[in-house]
């Protein structure tokens, strides 16, 4: 394995992590779920996500249990919040209640003193930013949470947090976990450059775009069995991949792949990894061959003008 710095701080994060987003606690066993766990911490992999409503709580817990034979220091472990956890109105949002509680409610879960890396699952505009900046730095001088991060924010909003901070003598967010694949590209205009300078490092999902970068989803065919596709409670984040485009896409960047004897997902994952300011590339796995798959990634080196040829066909 190797391994990042995480944004300007000076912890370093396996360069692909592990998560626990639709499978675990859900669409995929306990017994499953952990196998994958226990294979990628014996492939080097330090960095694992989950979040609170992620399975409102279950998937926390099965994490909890995969990780619990291991000693606490030898891994990265980050989680979220934001979210609805009930249906009282202090229940979501990213308040200074909401914030300590949830954040209480997910150590239990988990069954750990404290998390590497608490972060905002979501802007929220009803809550001011020193509030909740304020919350998380009192969580990391408890000893409860070691570093802060958001999740999804935009450039503006991540530096207003950035200033507010600096400011009020707060500790800084060090990370921003985005949805990024070579199908989802928003943050490279404005939110790559800002955290450059910033130091704020990218911890990215759906870098394989929930599958399809796999080559798994064919166009006009059945969709696999147990793929997220097929399950209905999952389709709907995938399914909106599925244009002629993306699929002429994935096509031809299939060939690109089997031509260097790569295989996609790998390839994908490279092309997420030449970017400096990615720290980590969040995989979901549902089976513990698809973390050893996964993990060959970090063995590409891209040329220019392997790039340049990728940027060719997704344009």
């Amino acid at each position: 394995m190797k391994y990042r710095r995480l944004g300007r701080a000076g912890v370093k994060v396996s360069e692909i992590s592990l998560g626990s987003w639709l499978t675990y606690g859900g669409t995929v066993g306990e017994e499953t779920a952990i196998s994958c766990v226990h294979k990628a911490y014996e492939l080097g992999i330090n960095f694992f996500d989950t979040a609170n409503v992620y399975m409102r709580g279950a998937a926390e817990v099965v994490l909890g249990k995969a990780l619990k034979e291991y000693p606490r220091d030898s891994y990265f472990l980050a989680t979220k919040g934001f979210w609805p956890m009930g249906e009282g109105p202090n229940d979501r949002g990213l308040s200074r209640k909401h914030i300590i509680e949830q954040c209480n409610a997910s150590l239990k879960r988990l069954g750990v003193d404290y998390v590497d890396l608490w972060q905002c699952h979501r802007y929220d505009p009803e809550t001011p930013i020193d509030e909740t900046l304020r919350a998380i730095d009192d969580l990391i001088s408890q000893g409860k949470v070691l570093y802060a991060g958001v999740s999804e924010w935009k450039a503006a909003q991540i530096c207003d947090a950035l200033h507010t901070a600096d400011r009020l003598g707060l500790d800084r967010i060090v990370s921003n976990q985005p949805q990024y694949s070579m199908l989802e590209r928003y943050i490279e205009p404005e939110i790559i450059p800002l955290c450059e300078k910033e130091g704020v490092g990218q911890v990215v999902f759906s870098p394989l775009a929930q599958g399809m970068l796999t080559g798994k989803y064919k166009r006009n065919a059945a969709f696999p069995e147990g793929s997220r596709a097929a399950h209905e409670s999952t389709a709907k984040v995938v399914s909106r991949f599925f244009t002629d485009a993306n699929f002429d896409r994935v096509e031809k960047l299939e060939t690109f792949a089997q031509e260097r004897g790569y295989s996609l997902a790998s390839l994908a994952l490279a092309w997420i990894l030449r970017q400096p300011n990615v720290s980590s590339a969040i995989i979901g796995a549902s089976r513990p061959d698809q973390v050893v798959e996964n993990i060959k990634a970090i063995d590409i080196t891209l040329s220019p003008e392997d790039i340049a040829q990728m940027d060719a066909i997704l344009a």
